[in-house]
Formats: structure tokens, sequence, C-alpha cells
């Protein structure tokens, strides 16, 4: 079984910066291509980045374009997702997510491991 735990969440002011980390424990790290979720209240759970197994591919949700960045550490079993200029519509309980092998990467991947999720809040 996989334990994914997220950590980096807080409270920061429109324009800042926030780095998330997820902590990926139970089975080969290497072996999962991995993402980052977020929910806002009332609003669906969407993917915002996510990246294959070698961290040689990314992707991105439109709406954070230029200003997040998903990265790996296959040696460290983690993920991160530093997080540039943000904005008050980027609050959300963000999620790590992870799915066992290599898959065509979009946003749109399902995947099988979630973690607790950790809330992101930015005020204006």
């Amino acid at each position: 079984q996989v334990q994914l735990v997220e950590s980096g969440g807080g409270l920061v002011q429109a324009g800042g910066s926030l780095r998330l980390s997820c902590a990926h424990s139970g089975r080969t790290f290497s072996r999962y291509t991995m993402g980052w979720f977020r929910q806002a209240p009332g609003k669906e759970r969407e993917c915002v980045a996510a990246i294959s197994w070698n961290g040689r591919n990314t992707v991105y949700a439109d709406s954070v374009k230029g200003r997040f960045t998903v990265s790996r550490d296959n040696a460290k079993n983690t993920m991160d997702l530093q997080m540039n200029s943000l904005k008050p519509e980027d609050t959300a309980v963000y999620y790590c997510a992870a799915r066992y092998g290599v898959v065509a990467l979009t946003t749109l991947v399902r995947f099988d491991d979630w973690g607790q999720g950790t809330q992101v809040t930015v005020s204006s």
C-alpha cells in the first residue's frame, strides 16, 4: 500500500510563494506517475500538475501555467510543487496523488492513491 503525506501549506498574501511537498512511501516511488490536485469549497477537484515517473515530462492546468512548477526526487521519494505569484483563486486544499506505472501524461490521468491534503490560503 502507498502512503502519501503532503506538507508546506499555509497562509500567504497574493503575489507570494509557497512550496508544497509530498512524501511517498510503501512501494518503489520511481514506478509512479504523480500529480497535484486541488479542491476549493463548492468546486470540483482539479488536477493542477502531473509529472512522469522520471520527471522528464510535466503537464499543467492552464490556470497555473507559468506560475507553478512540479518536480520530483526519486532518490528521496518526494514530489514538490513550487507555487509562485499566488492568487486568491488558488485557495484550496491541495492533494498529492499517485498512479502506478507509465501513462500518457495529461491532467486527465486517473490516480489511485491520495494524500490527506494540505490547506493553501491566499489572502488578497
